[in-house]
């Protein structure tokens, strides 16, 4: 007989173009409500953070575009993969967060999602401003040169 193989778990999903498409100003932590075998899912990996972005609407924060594969093994009702989920958030931290928004060209990105000691899901929001091409650009040219500078040290 053959062992089965445990489901290998995800702990942390990152979304990587955020820190190249915008300059993080700030970053908050906030869970997330998540509804029937959604967090299996993340669990397993199967989700993404790639094009989402958060919203504040009546004074609740919403994450958008957050793709969670629905679970294989799910026997209920199917969710939209795409569909809106709220943030659970203080109330005074989304005031904070809505006036600081209404600056010019701040929005709200996830950075990561991640599990906390406790098992419970979590989202990194971060407060970005949009980079421009050559604020890209640059970007890229000091992080080559840090990585010229470190392989010059091992070097000696």
């Amino acid at each position: 007989m053959a062992k089965q193989q445990k489901p290998q778990y995800v702990t942390t999903l990152f979304n990587r173009k955020a820190r190249h498409e915008y300059t993080i100003l700030d970053t908050i932590v906030a869970g997330i409500e998540l509804h029937g075998s959604e967090v299996k899912s993340v669990r397993l990996g199967k989700a993404s953070l790639n094009d989402s972005y958060a919203v504040i609407h009546r004074g609740e924060v919403w994450l958008e575009n957050m793709q969670i594969t629905p679970y294989l093994h799910n026997t209920l009702e199917q969710l939209d993969p795409k569909r809106s989920r709220k943030l659970l958030l203080q109330k005074s931290e989304i005031l904070k967060l809505n006036s600081k928004l209404h600056e010019k060209g701040l929005t709200l990105i996830p950075l990561k999602a991640f599990f906390n000691k406790r098992g419970i899901l979590k989202i990194e929001l971060g407060l970005a401003k949009g980079k421009k091409l050559y604020d890209k650009r640059e970007t890229i040219k000091n992080r080559d040169a840090e990585r010229q500078i470190q392989r010059l040290k091992q070097q000696y």
